[in-house]
């Protein structure tokens, strides 16, 4: 059942959203390869993030996020002191914003906007890179994948901020 638009629930649900930042780049030029760590990258309004193996027309997971707050919550429950960035291969780090809440949403990262398409769930690989409790250490923590609306380039320490509904039809 929807939710009511008009409930208080609904109105906390699209409510502000406190902006984050982006505080890492990677490129994952192809699989079980290491990834490109980059200042700069473009990401591209038919194919995603260019350079990335997983750069495809139109599809659901052009861009991979998660926040670095996760990154230390994965750590936490693997009794580690960090897990990097690359072990999960996502594409964009951010800081000091709860990407679930970009739930349904759209959302601008430096020049380009995307749009939520679903929460990125850890892989079977988790077990191998992490270690014993990898996977289940990853779960609810894996992040987001989003599909590009506009394209345009991001750089380290962008804004990422959620747009107002109203906004997401002129992108």
């Amino acid at each position: 059942m929807p939710l009511n638009p008009s409930s208080p629930l609904a109105r906390l649900i699209n409510g502000p959203i406190h902006p984050g930042r982006i505080v890492w780049i990677g490129l994952r030029k192809r699989r079980k390869v290491a990834m490109t760590v980059v200042e700069m990258a473009l990401i591209d309004a038919d194919t995603g993030l260019v350079g990335d193996h997983y750069a495809s027309r139109g599809g659901e997971r052009q861009v991979t996020l998660i926040q670095a707050e996760s990154l230390r919550s994965i750590a936490s429950h693997l009794a580690r002191s960090d897990v990097a960035a690359s072990d999960l291969r996502r594409n964009i780090v951010t800081e000091g914003i709860n990407l679930m809440a970009l739930k349904d949403r759209q959302f601008r990262i430096g020049g380009a906007v995307l749009q939520t398409t679903g929460e990125c769930h850890p892989c079977s690989r988790m077990e191998e890179v992490l270690g014993t409790g990898g996977y289940n250490a990853v779960r609810g923590f894996g992040g987001i994948t989003a599909r590009v609306v506009k394209g345009g380039e991001i750089r380290i320490g962008d804004a990422i901020e959620a747009l107002p509904a109203a906004l997401h039809a002129t992108g």
